[in-house]
C-alpha cells in the first residue's frame, strides 16, 4: 500500500507538472522585455534572478551598442550569457537601433551571437525617414534600406525583425504604413514583432496574424483598458496587467499560430509584469 501510494503520488506530480508545462500559451517559454525595467539592470545578476523567480525563462534585451549607458551591464556578452544560464534563462531576441545597424552592424551581430541571440529586432524605421509622419517615398526608402540590412543579417545567420511604433502606425496616402511595410519588406528576410498596445491606434494583433500568415515571429505583450476613455484624438488609455484589459488573449494566441509567432515577451513595469506572468501561466491556448 505504501509503495503504491508513493508511485501514485509520483505519477500525480508528473501529471501536475505536465499540466503546468502545457499552461503557457502555445507551449512556449514566458519571456520579458527589459526596456520598462531598465533602471534595475545595474545589478544584472539580481535582476535576472528576480525575473527567474516569477517564472520568466526568456529575456529580450536591448543592445548596449545602440541603447547606451542604461544597458552598460549588458556589454560583456559572454558574462551576460553566463548569468542567464546560471538562472535557467536564455536570450534569443534583442532590440537594436537603426543607427547601430547602419554603422556597426557587424559588431552588433558579434555581440548577439556571443549572448546566444538569433533574432535582431528594430523598434521602428522612423530614424531619418520622416519620424512619425513619413511620406510614401520615405516609407519606400526605409523599406529598401531595411531589406538590405536584413539581407546582411541573414548572411550572418540572424533573423531581422520589425516592431511597430509611431512610424509604422502612421498613414501614408490613405493607407496604414504598417500594411505597406508588410508588402514592401522581403518576407524571406524580415519578420515582424507585434506590439499589442497599438490596439489604441486600431491595430489588433489577432487581425494582423490572420491577414498575414507566417509573417510574424514575436509579440510584445501589454493589455489596455479601452473602456476607461471616450477615445478620439489625443486619448490615452491605461495599460493594465494581461487579462484585466480589453484584449482577447485566447483569440490573440490562437491567431498567433497562424501568424507564425515563435516567442512572446511581456513588456511592462515590474509590478504589471508579475501579474501578467501569473496570468500567462493560467492561459491554455
Amino acid at each position: 500500500m505504501q509503495k503504491t501510494a508513493i508511485v501514485s503520488g509520483a505519477a500525480g506530480m508528473l501529471v501536475a507538472s505536465a499540466v503546468n508545462a502545457a499552461a503557457n500559451p502555445l507551449g512556449l517559454p514566458i519571456g520579458s522585455q527589459v526596456w520598462p525595467m531598465r533602471t534595475m539592470l545595474k545589478d544584472f545578476p539580481a535582476f535576472v534572478k528576480m525575473l527567474s523567480g516569477i517564472g520568466v525563462t526568456r529575456l529580450e534585451l536591448c543592445s548596449p551598442l545602440g541603447y547606451g549607458a542604461e544597458f552598460a551591464s549588458l556589454a560583456n556578452a559572454k558574462e551576460v550569457a553566463r548569468i542567464l544560464a546560471d538562472n535557467g534563462m536564455k536570450s534569443e531576441s534583442s532590440h537594436f537601433t537603426m543607427g547601430e545597424l547602419r554603422k556597426t552592424q557587424e559588431k552588433s551581430i558579434e555581440w548577439a551571437k556571443e549572448v546566444g541571440i538569433t533574432q535582431m529586432i528594430t523598434a521602428t524605421l522612423a530614424d531619418g525617414n520622416g519620424g512619425n509622419n513619413p511620406t510614401l517615398d520615405q516609407v519606400k526608402k526605409a523599406a529598401d534600406e531595411y531589406n538590405k540590412i536584413a539581407e546582411a543579417a541573414a548572411k550572418a545567420g540572424m533573423q531581422q525583425g520589425l516592431h511597430n511604433e509611431g512610424f509604422e502606425i502612421s498613414m501614408t496616402d490613405g493607407k496604414r504604413t504598417y500594411d505597406r511595410l508588410l508588402e514592401l519588406l522581403d518576407p524571406k528576410l524580415v519578420k515582424f514583432q507585434f506590439q499589442m498596445s497599438t490596439i489604441t491606434a486600431g491595430l489588433v494583433g489577432a487581425d494582423y496574424f490572420m491577414k498575414y500568415p507566417g509573417r510574424f515571429y514575436s509579440m510584445h505583450l501589454q493589455d489596455i483598458d479601452m473602456k476607461g476613455q471616450s477615445g478620439g484624438a489625443g486619448a490615452r488609455f491605461p495599460q493594465v496587467a494581461l487579462g484585466k484589459g480589453s484584449i482577447d488573449w485566447a483569440k490573440t494566441f490562437t491567431a498567433a499560430k497562424v501568424g507564425g509567432v515563435k516567442n512572446y515577451f511581456v513588456e511592462q513595469t515590474w509590478e504589471l509584469t508579475q501579474q501578467s506572468v501569473a496570468y500567462l501561466k493560467t492561459l491554455q491556448v
